[in-house]
């Protein structure tokens, strides 16, 4: 079966993965690890990777049955279809999320550069450097179709 990707009202990709899980869709919205920094404390929270997106694996002619669950909107359409995800990509994105966090040496970024990431998920991706800031640098992968933040320390 492939695996579709709905687009679900904002903040609402957890719960939306929780209901369909419940009515027995097979889903999987990733993960990631976030400290959330409030006026009075810090807190580590998960927050989606991808936000107001939701991967569902549902036959076709069961796709309908989503919209049963609140905070469903629609189905992501590429060229007038439904965007269909590979097994494989999924894997691929769980494999990421598995990885430990790398570490990066910054020295002499300016926007524009050309930067070859040499390590981690993203290996032998090239990408530009659109923009560096104190504590993150932003990297158009343009053969995915990524925007990539690294963080750093300067």
């Amino acid at each position: 079966m492939p695996w579709y990707v709905l687009y679900t009202n904002p903040k609402a990709e957890k719960k939306v993965a929780e209901q369909l899980n419940k009515i027995g869709i097979e889903t999987y919205c990733p993960l990631v690890t976030k400290i959330q920094q409030w006026s009075d404390r810090k807190k580590k929270i998960e927050v989606p990777l991808f936000s107001s997106y939701v991967f569902v694996n549902i036959e076709e002619h069961k796709r309908d049955v989503v919209f049963a669950v609140r905070g469903v909107v629609r189905y992501l359409f590429w060229l007038g279809k439904p965007g269909i995800v590979l097994n494989e990509e999924i894997l691929e994105i769980q494999k990421m999320l598995r990885q430990n966090p790398i570490d990066v040496e910054v020295s002499n970024l300016l926007p524009g550069s050309s930067l070859l990431i040499a390590e981690g998920p993203f290996k032998n991706q090239s990408g530009i450097v659109e923009e560096v800031t104190k504590n993150n640098i932003r990297l158009v992968l343009k053969s995915i179709g990524v925007v990539l933040t690294i963080k750093h320390t300067a």
